[in-house]
């Protein structure tokens, strides 16, 4: 039986891309897939879709934008919203894409805890048998604990 690889995410916050792919580099990922349902920044440029695709071109680095389907939809409410048409059909997109290298799910929020990285998209690929690990900004891996990274009540 093969195992799978792990699923690792990712946030860009207030690095730039050169920051964020010294971390990805270190853990050998190959893809990294854009969940932002927006891929824009105003406060990160390099972050911004074109540049972005442009930078992980010239890094050697795949890059995929699923925001479409796998975006965490802010200001919703409902942390279930953001499974539109397509959500399981992404799912199993990334596990494709895993199956011939690393992959990162990329998001603009850097803490895990704060992001839909963790509360929806981990458990759903855990549920699909994937190992899910975030990446910090120190280059530090943590596997996904459900509960852990999932934001308290206010």
């Amino acid at each position: 039986m093969n195992e799978k690889r792990p699923v690792f995410t990712i946030g860009h916050g207030a690095s730039d891309f050169f920051g964020l792919l010294s971390v990805l580099e270190r853990h050998g990922v190959t893809t990294l897939v854009d969940v932002r349902s927006v891929p824009y920044s105003r406060h990160a440029p390099d972050f911004v879709k074109a540049t972005l695709e442009e930078h992980c071109r010239a890094a050697g680095l795949g890059y995929r934008w699923m925001g479409d389907r796998l975006g965490g939809r802010p200001g919703s409410g409902d942390r279930e919203a953001v499974a539109p048409a397509g959500f399981a059909g992404a799912l199993g997109e990334i596990g494709h894409l895993s199956s011939g290298g690393n992959v990162a799910l990329l998001c603009s929020e850097a803490d895990p805890a704060h992001c839909h990285r963790s509360s929806v998209l981990a458990p759903a690929l855990e549920a699909a048998g994937h190992h899910i690990v975030h990446l910090l900004h120190d280059g530090s891996a943590v596997p996904h604990q459900p509960g852990l990274f999932e934001p308290g009540e206010a």
